[in-house]
């Protein structure tokens, strides 16, 4: 196996940049270092980085959000924004996709001269249907003190924002490329700015079906992909007759783009013949192979929770299409790469950030933040990023099981656990995430129900693939004996009539997909960053939840 080599300097972005930004010069949690380094090399002096181990202490978004805040004053001004958590001007502000909160937090991203950059690929779709948003917010235009605007930074999704970062696509020139279909992709560059979610997926799929040589898919998350093809299915014969006729329908809001999609949709009648013989989505497996017999490979992040969906993908891909989770990513930084190109559960640690980690068996101290060689495989982790976009040992809200090292680089691998503040909390024991997917792996099969996704409150609200099957009655026994498994604490407080059997209540099939919608118009996020989280705590999502249930066990 290599051997992990101990950092002895920071990284480059730290010692002649960030730490010259205006938050490391007066922010009072960095005061203690700034004083110790105040007349060192920071390029060569060794005992910098010895410094930064002992005086810098953990941070969360609150050490941030009066910084990031300067980006919201009208007029934001430059002097008061350039140099602010990095050097120069933020490319694009991300926000997070409020999953555990009612508003979302807003970061800076700045460039990168290789932004999130790997190594080839064992496998690479030349034709790709991209299902990524480029619409993004008002952007913050930065001005000078002569009242010149400098610069126009984009709100945006986070996947909206790397691709753009990656391509060099600037806010400025997207007119240039409205009506265009980029080279890989398949849909015109305009249907990246339709915000309405059905209509979203179904241009999508339009174009995408219209296209026979069609190689790959790429989402940002795994259930957007069967949310199209349940679109899909939904719109079959409008779909088909749009590609017979070179017709865009009349889907909602697209009126906007609709003459760059019209000027790209051209009849094919005998494409649409060839989709109207295999039929629709869901009528038999390996659905794509057939509609599209190039289809090689779909990309998306599909670990943790996001891993539900896969039977049903598998099953309408079929066994030559290989699901590739690309990366374990937050809005924060990218914290790892995925090891093998198929396995989509396991990750290597990325080298683009400073990684630091908790054990989360010991006290959270600044003391007891651990490197990465001194983790150890089969125990629990809470990452501590430190960043090249002007974060400082922030601590990431996952925690993360290590299985060993990568004998290529000698860097830790692992596997999602949980999300650290998606627990329920009973009297008697926490229940964590990690605990309720356990759960949901017993009860999920054949003879009781496919599960598709799931969310929590107090009990479960299920989607289901198909019909319950005939022993679905010993699901609620089944689910709390899988709970049981995971603390003693369970059966006590079972036993002393504290807790009573987990409830189970199966939604109207499309509910998650409609959530989805739902949630990401309510609070006006882009389409593809919406989450549906583990444990739902809004009340108003909790009450829509309630209102779709269909049936309870």
């Amino acid at each position: 196996m290599s051997v992990i080599h101990p950092i002895t300097v920071l990284t480059p972005e730290l010692e002649t940049a960030n730490i010259k930004s205006r938050y490391a010069r007066s922010s009072s949690e960095l005061s203690d270092f700034r004083l110790a380094i105040e007349n060192k090399d920071v390029q060569t002096d060794e005992s910098v980085l010895s410094d930064f181990r002992r005086l810098v202490p953990t941070s969360g978004y609150e050490s941030y959000r009066l910084y990031v805040d300067k980006f919201n004053s009208r007029p934001c001004k430059l002097s008061e924004v350039e140099d602010l958590l990095a050097p120069g001007l933020p490319i694009y502000i991300p926000l997070s996709s409020a999953t555990t909160n009612k508003k979302s937090k807003q970061f800076v991203k700045y460039f990168r001269s290789q932004p999130y950059a790997h190594g080839p690929p064992p496998v690479r779709a030349k034709t790709t249907a991209f299902l990524f948003t480029f619409a993004y917010r008002d952007p913050v235009e930065v001005v000078a003190d002569s009242g010149e605007i400098v610069k126009r930074i984009p709100q945006c999704n986070q996947s909206s924002g790397v691709m753009r970062l990656q391509n060099n696509w600037t806010i400025e020139t997207d007119d240039t490329r409205m009506a265009s279909i980029l080279p890989g992709h398949v849909a015109p560059w305009a249907t990246g700015f339709i915000i309405h979610h059905r209509s979203f997926l179904l241009i999508h799929a339009l174009f995408a079906l219209a296209n026979a040589t069609l190689e790959g898919f790429a989402v940002t998350f795994m259930p957007y992909f069967m949310d199209m093809v349940h679109r899909v299915k939904e719109e079959w014969d409008v779909l088909v007759s749009g590609i017979r006729y070179g017709e865009v329908p009349d889907f909602e809001q697209i009126g906007h783009v609709r003459a760059y999609l019209e000027a790209n949709m051209h009849a094919d009648p005998q494409r649409a013949d060839e989709l109207h013989n295999i039929g629709p989505p869901l009528s038999r497996p390996g659905w794509a192979q057939r509609v599209w017999p190039n289809l090689k490979l779909v990309k998306g992040i599909c670990s943790g929770t996001f891993a539900a969906v896969l039977p049903q993908v598998k099953s309408v891909l079929g066994p030559n299409v290989i699901v590739h989770n690309t990366w374990y990513i937050c809005t924060e930084c990218l914290i790892g790469r995925s090891l093998n190109f198929e396995d989509t559960e396991t990750f290597v640690i990325a080298a683009n950030d400073l990684i630091e980690y908790f054990d989360m068996a010991d006290e959270r101290t600044p003391g007891k933040i651990l490197q990465a060689w001194d983790l150890q495989p089969g125990k629990l982790y809470q990452p501590v990023s430190t960043s090249h976009d002007g974060l400082w040992r922030y601590l990431i809200d996952d925690v993360i099981r290590v299985t060993g090292f990568d004998p290529r680089n000698g860097l830790p691998v692992f596997r999602f656990s949980r999300r650290k503040n998606l627990e329920l909390r009973l009297p008697h024991a926490m229940i964590t995430e990690a605990d309720l997917v356990s759960v949901i792996h017993a009860i999920s099969g054949e003879d009781i129900m496919e599960v598709q996704e799931f969310t929590t409150t107090v009990g479960f609200f299920i989607g289901i693939a198909g019909d319950i099957g005939p022993n679905a009655k010993s699901a609620r026994q089944k689910a709390f004996a899988a709970l049981a498994a995971t603390s003693e604490e369970h059966q006590i407080a079972f036993d002393a009539d504290e807790l009573g059997l987990p409830t189970i209540r199966i939604v109207k099939p499309g509910t998650f997909t409609e959530y989805r919608r739902w949630r990401g118009e309510s609070m006006k996020f882009g389409v593809g960053q919406i989450k549906v989280p583990v444990v739902l705590s809004d009340c108003s999502a909790q009450k829509w939840m309630e209102e779709r249930v269909m049936m309870e066990l």
